[in-house]
């Protein structure tokens, strides 16, 4: 059953070859439900690792109408509209109701700003990530006495690592640390915070279909230790990486927010 709220829609379906992922919603929702819709935002990621990712959208209705008993077809879920207390008890798929809530608590008060895909292509599932490390003291009320380091490849970009097969998103970041660290990796708790962006053109199937997803990992140590100085990163192992300081207060103010405030795209292992 498809269950939509207040214009906007909860439903699922698979891509086809050569699709991106916004064609795909659209192709969906008009081939199960007769509607026409464009997407507000990404909502949620959900995930079992490379081989499944499913892609949360908050859509509103732009055209069309809901098919009719009449009009069914071996595409069709004979939708209809609910609001949020009239939804049907027997929902075989109960994660439904967190998505949408989340949709309703994202329409009240968004807690991320509005994130389609971009059409951008990549050959395997992999991560771009953004790991910062902070010092103790780091505070958004007292931001010039904050220090930040994020985690750099050699020739100063953001280290990008492909998923691995029959893992989660976030073991690509651990495996990433325990790499660059071998000795202190124990002593570390890689946090992924969420998504800040989504790559993806389907293209050329094989080639062009992979995604890349724009990672915000929280670097810390596991508790304190005289012998541990939590003023500075950790100490890397690995001379294909290095660690550079953000030194501008602005964007060092904005990853913080983004990290307290749980501001960037939910991701949720399932």
């Amino acid at each position: 059953m498809l269950c939509c709220l207040r214009g906007h829609l909860q439903l699922e379906g698979r891509m086809e070859d050569g699709e991106s992922i916004e064609e795909a919603l659209k192709r969906e929702v008009q081939e199960e439900a007769g509607i026409d819709c464009q997407p507000i935002t990404l909502l949620q990621i959900q995930e079992k690792g490379p081989s499944w990712i499913r892609f949360a959208f908050l859509a509103e209705k732009t055209g069309g109408s809901l098919k009719t008993p009449e009009e069914a077809n071996a595409d069709s879920l004979q939708a209809q509209w609910y609001d949020r207390e009239s939804l049907p008890k027997n929902i075989r798929k109960r994660d439904i109701f967190t998505l949408i809530d989340a949709g309703i608590r994202y329409r009240q008060s968004p807690w991320f700003c509005e994130l389609q895909p971009v059409d951008f292509p990549c050959d395997i599932v992999c991560q771009r990530l953004l790991l910062a490390f902070t010092s103790s003291d780091a505070n958004p009320e007292n931001a010039d006495e904050e220090h930040m380091w994020l985690l750099l490849s050699k020739d100063s970009q953001l280290p990008v690592a492909a998923s691995v097969e029959a893992q989660t998103l976030a073991f690509t970041a651990k495996k990433l640390v325990k790499y660059c660290m071998p000795s202190i990796y124990e002593q570390l708790s890689v946090n992924t915070c969420g998504i800040l962006g989504v790559q993806h053109n389907g293209r050329a199937p094989g080639q062009t279909d992979g995604v890349c997803l724009n990672t915000l990992v929280l670097l810390e140590y596991n508790e304190e230790e005289e012998e541990i100085s939590l003023s500075s990163p950790p100490k890397l192992e690995d001379a294909g990486f290095r660690w550079h300081e953000v030194t501008n207060q602005s964007l060092r103010t904005e990853i913080l927010q983004k990290i307290q405030e749980g501001s960037v795209l939910p991701v949720q292992s399932i």
